[in-house]
């Protein structure tokens, strides 16, 4: 397990797949807070923040496919 939680006196583990998709929700939080502050989007920060997302996605989506044998129905899209 990559980390736990801790829930009062008990202490949790968290699943690979939980960490991610926290992972996942984080990168995508943080880029929301960048782009609503005005960062355009060749701003350096947001580049950034875009490959976080990225990153994130895929370990999620790696994650929930070795403990699911799931998929996410969304891909990456491709710079042009």
């Amino acid at each position: 397990m990559l980390g736990d939680k801790q829930f009062g006196d008990y202490r949790v583990a968290m699943s690979d797949s939980r960490q991610a998709l926290e992972k996942l929700i984080s990168a995508l939080e943080r880029h929301y807070e960048l782009i609503s502050q005005n960062h355009g989007g060749n701003d350096e920060i947001i580049i950034q923040a875009v490959g976080q997302i990225e990153d994130a996605f895929l370990d999620y989506e790696e994650a929930i496919g070795d403990e699911f044998d799931e998929f996410l129905p969304l891909e990456i899209a491709e710079d042009e």
